[in-house]
């Protein structure tokens, strides 16, 4: 791209590629103005005002700063000192340039950051919503374009309106408030501003004691306003199989015990909404907890989070806890196979004890964004919940709290009451121990009259304030990466228990020792299909039998979403170490065969009797049964008492 460039000494022209380095530039300054100090040069995008050292912006490429082909550049310089060496007057090489500003400078907290998977995705992108050539408005050819069929920004407002949009989502949002760029300093600045509620500590301005022992108006929060968030982090939930609900409610419906569980999934763009994100769950992994008719107490903290969170990350496509899940679901007296419709908008959809919880979690799992000064923005963690709907049947609804709420929430200013639809807010308290500063707090409502009011929070106000609405569904063509729900769930204690001895004999059955790496066999694909199990893996790797870079490798392979029309992929995993030994451990495990054959045979009915059956058989034949003990038939089991030489239900030989 062609830059322009204007100082004192004329105007001059270079050609630039968008990735070359601000000391590029210097060095072309530095080459038309041989007097110039380089630590004294600036550059503005106008004559007089906004001038930047360029020393300021060492690592910065000029496609960062906003430069585009053509624009024009106004420099500024200081000469350099009489004394300088004649060297010093020479006119420097670019090399020498780069050595006078090394682009290896320390880096901003939001230029650290690595986002998520779609948040570089949606960056990457334009986001701008295409319409169609209007038959009736546009007047010109097919490859011209005017105000009725021109792409429209990703928050168009009338857009939204007309497709029932409620928020923007987080992407559309910031492309809302961020500033077109510019050389300006304000617009290399992250546009968000994380909430804070609690007193600045110590005062900025240090002209008083700490609080609580002081305050003023530098270092106190400003009066709160509730309102509705604009946007929304997450604009949809996905549950990538029905099957993973219908596991989750099997506790539920076998016990009547509330149960919760963790979403287990990823994060991928959502079309339905501009630039929208939409959270996909893979798998739901239950915690400690006590179930109650009411309610449930959870293990807290949570042990098994840093372990589950790396097993998860460790997926093909790597994965996370996206949210969590809870069952509120009480079946009425008259048919216990429908449920109590208790949450609906004239009750409550969230408590108020629940939205906090909420707010406390998304507190400890914020969002990592390079738009935010902290390099923290929010969070993307979804609250779902299992409850009736109105004709007595189980549904789900999705929630997120709002970053007031949040910030509410560490400020300590808010606590749960006995209605589950108002939150009540704390008194301030100016102790030592256990200071709370709250500042005034008001709501906004429709009066009588239809006109917009403001009212008091205190001490108490509506919780659909804090909540943010999240869409939720099932895909239309589901393709889960687990594909198999059928292993013991954990933390089930009297429902379903998890152990190795299991694993071997379902191994056993699927003849997984016999199995051999680069020797194609339908075998393999039942193997795959039975280990592709979340709760298997998760398993697998409390057993110490797997090694750290073996699980990783056991997971990967796994959800490789083409494990199954490519089997040999899961070669490595047969040939690893930690497979051989849990080989080793199967083999040794299963029952061994009678003394005696089997019975000979040339029916294939012999092959699906049990092999209890034939060390039954063997253990008479060791004892020295006689012919007047129970024989069991080997054709179809049955225990005969007579001794006759044929079965009396089946009426084939018993010697046979």
């Amino acid at each position: 791209m062609l830059i322009r460039l204007r100082s004192k000494d004329g105007n001059f022209r270079f050609e630039f590629s968008p990735t070359d380095q601000i000391s590029d530039l210097l060095a072309k300054i530095l080459e038309t103005s041989p007097d110039a100090d380089p630590e004294s040069v600036t550059i503005s995008n106008q004559p007089r005002g906004n001038e930047t050292k360029v020393s300021s912006l060492r690592g910065q490429t000029l496609k960062s700063l906003g430069l585009n082909h053509g624009d024009l550049v106004f420099v500024s310089y200081q000469p350099k000192a009489a004394s300088s060496t004649a060297t010093d007057d020479a006119i420097p090489s670019t090399s020498n340039a780069q050595t006078i500003v090394p682009p290896n400078v320390e880096k901003r907290p939001w230029e650290l950051v690595k986002e998520d998977q779609v948040d570089e995705y949606w960056r990457s992108e334009t986001g701008m919503i295409q319409r169609t050539r209007d038959a009736q408005f546009c007047k010109h050819g097919p490859k011209g374009m005017c105000d009725y069929c021109m792409p429209l920004e990703p928050y168009d407002t009338a857009y939204h309106k007309e497709h029932n949009i409620k928020y923007l989502s987080y992407h559309a949002y910031l492309r809302k408030i961020t500033p077109k760029s510019t050389l300006s300093a304000s617009s290399l600045l992250p546009p968000l501003t994380p909430l804070s509620y609690t007193v600045k500590t110590p005062c900025p301005t240090g002209s008083h004691p700490a609080w609580p022992a002081g305050i003023c108006t530098a270092c106190q929060p400003s009066a709160i306003t509730l309102q509705s968030q604009p946007f929304r982090m997450v604009d949809h939930l996905e549950i990538a199989s029905t099957d993973i609900i219908d596991r989750f409610l099997q506790a539920w419906r076998k016990t009547g015990l509330q149960r919760f569980g963790w979403l287990i999934g990823r994060y991928a763009p959502y079309k339905e909404v501009p630039m929208g994100i939409k959270a996909v769950v893979e798998a739901i992994y239950e915690p400690p907890q006590q179930g109650e008719l009411d309610g449930l107490v959870l293990g807290w903290p949570w042990e098994d989070e840093p372990r589950i969170k790396a097993l998860a990350a460790s997926a093909s496509n790597p994965l996370t806890i996206v949210g969590y899940i809870f069952t509120d679901l009480d079946p009425t007296p008259e048919d216990r196979t429908k449920n109590i419709y208790k949450r609906h908008p004239q009750s409550f959809l969230l408590s108020s004890l629940e939205a906090i919880f909420a707010a406390a979690l998304q507190k400890r799992n914020p969002s990592p964004s390079k738009s935010s000064p902290t390099g923290e923005f929010s969070s993307r963690l979804v609250t779902a919940v299992l409850t009736a709907t109105e004709d007595g049947q189980v549904d789900i609804s999705a929630y997120q709290v709002s970053e007031q709420a949040v910030a509410m929430v560490e400020a300590d200013m808010i606590e749960a009451s006995v209605d589950p639809s108002i939150v009540r807010v704390k008194e301030e308290d100016r102790n030592q121990g256990s200071a709370r500063y709250v500042p005034d707090v008001f709501f906004s409502y429709k009066n009588e009259y239809g006109l917009e009011a403001k009212k008091s929070a205190k001490p108490c106000f509506p919780v659909e304030y804090l909540m943010v609405n999240v869409t939720h569904g099932f895909p239309q063509n589901p393709s889960p990466t687990f594909q198999s729900t059928q292993f013991s769930i954990e933390n089930r204690q009297g429902l379903e228990e998890q152990n190795l001895e299991q694993v071997m004999r379902d191994l056993n059955k699927l003849d997984a020792p016999s199995l051999q790496s680069r020797v194609e066999s339908y075998k393999k694909a039942e193997l795959a299909r039975y280990l592709s199990d979340w709760h298997l893996l998760a398993f697998l790797e409390t057993t110490q039998l797997f090694t750290s870079d073996d699980m990783k490798l056991l997971i990967r392979t796994i959800t490789s979403p083409h494990i199954f029309e490519d089997t040999s992929q899961l070669d490595p995993v047969l040939a690893s170490d930690s497979w051989q030994t849990l080989m080793t451990f199967t083999r040794e495990s299963a029952p061994a065969r009678p003394t005696s054959a089997a019975p000979p045979s040339s029916s294939r009915m012999d092959e699906d009797i049990p092999q209890e059956v034939f060390d039954q058989i063997a253990a008479e034949e060791t004892t020295g049964s006689g012919a007047s003990a129970t024989r069991i038939c080997p054709h179809c089991t049955y225990e005969n008492t007579h001794g006759g030489p044929d079965c009396e239900l089946c009426m084939l030989p018993l010697d046979a």
